[in-house]
């Protein structure tokens, strides 16, 4: 490491306490240390940018989950890319752009013990972005491209439903859905969110939530039925799809984000019965359970970005990480317009 880097300064947010209900302030520590030496073999990161998703409110609560809880007093979690800036790695070079759980904070160091199991991989930027490397070629797209076409599994022609349409985990759903021959049919709030998906993303149609009853829309623009619902909300939403569900139909359970800051017991859907009724099946997945296939994700995807079939828009934010309490609280009041953002420094 070099004299300059080892007097860095590296800005962190840590996790003070748990919230109830919306984050608050009182639930971040701002924080600032030396930057860490790696070692040998070891590799320090800076972090360029960190994706901000609606799990992070998972990931702050006690108690068993899909991933362990960040802990009192730990960085917090979150997926960021990044660029190499000390190396003692033949696999990652000194200016290679670099993508994995970098945290919220500006400097990452990995010791080579840690390495290979960090989840640290290399990014080539002439696929995509750096935000798209956050974005369609990062989580929220294997999330959607594995909670699609292997848990819903559509057919040309099915009609599937996506809510979080605008979103970032919605708006490569619906594409894909689109690009595999389904009729797709957004659910969003706002008109300018329900705009931009018809007519930039190619939906077929989008019901928008704030100012029309889902079950209407659904009425209107799924007359008959509905083959898959990809879920990311929960919720009222989700027990209006399981009343327009058709026979076989699958639903994809990816998130409940108008459940996340509760005060109260989350609430199951109401409507289950409904899957008795059409034999239908609602599943659950976890993206990380497909860590070993996102390179074939990535190469599909890419050349959907390429062709110009697939669009990938990102909602970025400055301010580095210190404005990260404050832009994570615009997920749950639906202020970010596309897969938000946290720019923490620039090349």
């Amino acid at each position: 490491m070099s004299a300059e880097l080892a007097q860095t300064v590296n800005h962190q947010v840590r996790l003070a306490a748990r919230p109830v209900g919306l984050p608050t302030d009182a639930c971040w520590q701002l924080a600032a240390e030396p930057v860490a030496a790696a070692g040998a073999g070891g590799v320090i990161v800076r972090t360029l940018a960190l994706s901000l998703d609606p799990a992070m409110r998972g990931w702050m609560n006690e108690g068993k989950s899909y991933i362990p809880p960040v802990g009192i007093g730990e960085v917090m979690r979150a997926g960021g890319v990044g660029v190499v800036v000390a190396s003692d790695s033949p696999a990652f070079p000194v200016g290679a752009h670099v993508s994995g759980g970098l945290g919220v904070q500006e400097y990452l160091s990995i010791p080579a013990e840690q390495l290979r199991k960090s989840g640290l991989a290399r990014i080539d930027l002439r696929l995509g972005t750096l935000t798209q490397w956050l974005n369609v070629l990062g989580m929220p797209g294997m999330t959607a491209y594995f909670g699609l076409l292997d848990v819903g599994r559509p057919q040309p022609g099915q009609t599937v439903v996506v809510s979080g349409a605008a979103g970032a985990v919605g708006q490569t759903v619906g594409q894909l859905a689109r690009i595999k021959g389904c009729r797709v049919v957004g659910i969003a709030g706002g008109p300018a969110k329900c705009e931009w998906v018809v007519k930039e993303l190619g939906f077929d149609a989008c019901i928008d939530y704030k100012h029309q009853s889902v079950k209407d829309g659904l009425k209107e623009y799924c007359p008959k039925g509905v083959d898959v619902y990809f879920d990311n909300v929960g919720g009222d939403i989700l027990d209006a799809v399981l009343t327009r569900i058709t026979r076989g139909a699958r639903i994809v359970i990816c998130g409940a984000i108008s459940q996340y800051n509760a005060t109260e017991a989350v609430q199951g859907p109401k409507n289950y019965l409904s899957l008795l009724v059409n034999r239908a099946r609602m599943e659950g997945m976890v993206v990380f359970d497909y860590a070993d296939r996102y390179g074939e994700a990535v190469a599909e995807m890419a050349g959907y970005l390429k062709d110009g079939r697939m669009k990938s828009r990102e909602d970025v934010v400055p301010g580095g990480v210190a404005a990260f309490p404050a832009t994570l609280l615009k997920l749950f009041k639906g202020e970010n317009f596309g897969k938000l953002v946290l720019q923490v420094a620039s090349e």
